[in-house]
Parts: C-alpha cells; structure tokens; sequence
C-alpha cells in the first residue's frame, strides 16, 4: 500500500498556509501555535526546530512529545471527509489538526476549539 504524499510533505511547508488562512480571517499566528500545541504537545522552540529541520508529517505527529487525548472529541467534516470515520490513524491526525484550523479560520473560540 502506498503511502498518502502527505505524510512525506515537509510540515514547514504547509505551516504558513496554516497562519495565513487563519490571518485572513482575523486570527493570529499564536492562536494556530496554541492549536499545535495543544494537539502536539510542541511549544516554542521545540515547534521552531520542527519547522527549522523541515521534519515531515509522519514524523511530526509520530514524535510529537504529548498528543492530546481530548482530540478524539473533535468531529465534522474537513475537505468533504468525516473527521471521526478516518481509519487511518496518522490521517486522522492530519485531519484533525486541519479541522482545528478551520474552526479558528471560521471564527469559533479558542475555549471552543480546544475543547475547553
């Protein structure tokens, strides 16, 4: 079985499109860092290095030092795809971080999006 091409894809590459679908819509860079964070467990530097190294999807979310266990509470749709149904379990990583960053980008709290 093939590989999806985003788990090769650098996750420094698609960062900034993260920031700035969120900036178009009046959110900041540290709303979509405290999404990370709260998903990943990757803060600042440790964020920074990730970025710096140009590490890929698969190994971001599998190194990630402190995957949330409350993201199994997120759930919808996320490109026509229902986040909770994904079977694969590093997809359904990518999705939910996706799905995170939508709801920022469509105005819902960070109360709200971080399950709070």
């Amino acid at each position: 079985m093939q590989k999806h091409r985003i788990y090769s894809t650098s996750f420094a590459s698609v960062y900034p499109l993260y920031v700035a679908k969120a900036e178009r819509k009046g959110r900041t860079k540290a709303e979509v860092d405290a999404i990370i964070a709260w998903l990943t467990g990757y803060e600042g530097a440790a964020l920074q290095g990730v970025l710096d190294a140009g590490t890929d999807f698969e190994t971001f979310v599998g190194e990630a030092p402190a995957l949330n266990p409350a993201r199994t509470a997120v759930k919808g749709l996320i490109c026509g795809v229902r986040v909770e149904t994904v079977e694969e379990p590093l997809m359904r990583e990518v999705r939910i971080l996706d799905k995170l960053i939508d709801e920022l980008a469509k105005g819902r709290t960070m109360e709200k999006i971080l399950r709070g």
